[in-house]
């Protein structure tokens, strides 16, 4: 399993958000650079976005509500 730190955790957590419509907080560069090289997440013109990679990494940590984004 991959090792994220509580910021990087805190930012992954947003990315899902975000995917889901819901409006978040900006996101560290940092914190986003390194999912990106983890495979958690992608840049993109709107910023960073989460990658199903990302989704099913949240989902072993937070097996609660999905993740996954509404059609």
């Amino acid at each position: 399993m991959i090792s994220l730190s509580d910021a990087e955790l805190r930012a992954l957590r947003n990315l899902a958000e975000k995917s889901m419509g819901t409006l978040t907080a900006f996101l560290n560069i940092a914190d986003a650079r390194r999912l990106t090289e983890l495979g958690l997440a992608t840049r993109s013109r709107q910023g960073w976005d989460i990658t199903p990679a990302g989704l099913s990494h949240l989902a072993r940590l937070d097996p609660g509500p999905s993740h996954a984004p509404e059609a």
